[in-house]
C-alpha cells in the first residue's frame, strides 16, 4: 500500500491558489517592478555580475512558469528593467515543473529547478553564471539596519534554519523515493532539451 505523503494536499491548496481567479494587471506589473528592483539590488553588490550582463545589453530574456511571466530587458549599466510590451525575446526560460510545493522543495534541497531554454546561447551562459555566483547578502542589508553584531547572530539562526528545513525535506524525499521504489531524483527524468541554468 502507497502512502501519501503528509504534505500532499499542500500541492493541491497551492494548485488552487495558483489556478484560481488571476489577479489584476496593475498587481501584476507592481510586483513585477519590486521583484526587478531587488534583483538590481542584488546585481549592485556583484560588480563583476553586472559587467557581465553589460556586455549583453538590449537584450531580452522572457522567463514563463506556468501563464505568469515576465520578460526582462537588459540595460547599459548591466542592470535588469522590464521590458516594453511587445519586444521579441532573445532567450527564453520556462520552468518546467509546474508543481509550486515541488518547486519550493527543489528550492529547499539547494537544487535549480528543470528550464526548457530556447535562444541565444551566450545569454543564456551569462544568466546560469549569475544564477551560480550571484548571492544576496541579506546579512549586509541587514547590518546597516541593525549594526554588524545583531545581523551576524539572525544570520546564523536563519543559517540553522535553512539547513534544518533542507534537512527535513531532504529525508521525506528520500523516504517518499523509497517507499515508492523509484530510483534517482526528479531532476534525473529530465528529457535531453531540458537544462538548468
Amino acid at each position: 500500500m502507497a502512502t501519501q505523503s503528509p504534505f500532499s494536499f499542500l500541492d493541491g491548496l497551492f494548485e488552487r491558489l495558483v489556478s484560481g481567479p488571476q489577479p489584476p494587471q496593475w498587481l501584476v506589473h507592481e510586483v513585477q517592478h519590486r521583484a526587478v528592483l531587488f534583483l538590481n539590488h542584488v546585481l549592485m553588490q556583484e560588480p563583476q555580475a553586472m559587467e557581465r550582463l553589460a556586455r549583453q545589453r538590449a537584450r531580452v530574456a522572457h522567463v514563463q512558469w506556468r501563464s505568469y511571466s515576465v520578460a526582462l530587458l537588459i540595460t547599459p549599466a548591466g542592470l535588469l528593467d522590464l521590458a516594453p510590451a511587445g519586444s521579441t525575446p532573445d532567450l527564453r526560460l520556462e520552468i518546467t515543473e509546474t508543481s509550486p510545493l515541488s518547486l519550493a522543495q527543489t528550492a529547499l534541497r539547494g537544487d535549480k529547478p528543470t528550464i526548457r531554454i530556447e535562444g541565444d546561447v551566450q545569454l543564456a551562459a551569462e544568466i546560469n553564471w549569475l544564477v551560480d555566483h550571484v548571492r544576496w547578502d541579506v546579512e549586509e542589508d541587514l547590518a546597516r539596519l541593525i549594526g554588524d553584531a545583531p545581523a551576524h547572530a539572525v544570520g546564523s539562526v536563519a543559517r540553522r534554519v535553512a539547513q534544518a528545513l533542507r534537512n527535513f525535506v531532504g529525508s521525506r524525499m528520500a523516504a517518499g523515493t523509497a517507499g515508492n521504489g523509484a530510483a534517482g531524483s526528479p531532476a534525473a527524468s529530465a528529457g535531453s532539451d531540458s537544462a538548468a541554468p
